[in-house]
């Protein structure tokens, strides 16, 4: 079983403002909840196959090092990412809709097939705190993009 998450929010900013924040990862240390780093490693944000290296907080480890690609990037539309780390790829999606005069933003997370501890703390944990942290980002986020000129 597929350990996976999406949650949304509605910022009052059209896309083409929300877009730099979600395509640049140099920025989302901005808006993260927990200590986080990115370090741009080659390319162009917001291009595929730009890459990063990025070091956060997750349960058990504050200093969980990720190697990150950006794998789809469809401007003001859809930017997917992919974290590898010891435990395999993570995928994440952020898919932007227009809502009025604002944009509605998705962030779906997907766990990679998960064997032995993590297999059965993720189930548990993921709901617990990974969910409520991806909220809080989200929430940062929309402060973020509405307090920018």
């Amino acid at each position: 079983m597929t350990t996976q998450g999406t949650l949304t929010v509605t910022i009052d900013a059209p896309p083409d403002k929300v877009w730099p924040w979600v395509a640049d990862l140099t920025k989302h240390p901005e808006y993260s909840p927990k200590p986080y780093e990115v370090e741009l490693v080659s390319g162009e944000p917001g291009k595929v196959g730009t890459r990063y290296r990025s070091v956060g907080a997750i349960p058990n480890d504050k200093h969980h090092g990720n190697e990150v690609e950006v794998v789809e990037s469809v401007p003001n539309e859809r930017f997917v990412l992919r974290a590898d780390d010891d435990l395999g790829a993570f995928m994440n999606t952020y898919v932007l809709r227009p809502a009025g005069s604002g944009t509605e933003v998705s962030h779906t997370l997907v766990f990679p097939p998960l064997k032995g501890a993590p297999a059965m703390a993720v189930p548990i944990l993921f709901p617990l705190v990974g969910k409520r942290d991806m909220r809080k980002r989200l929430q940062l986020l929309k402060a973020k993009v509405e307090s920018t000129p």
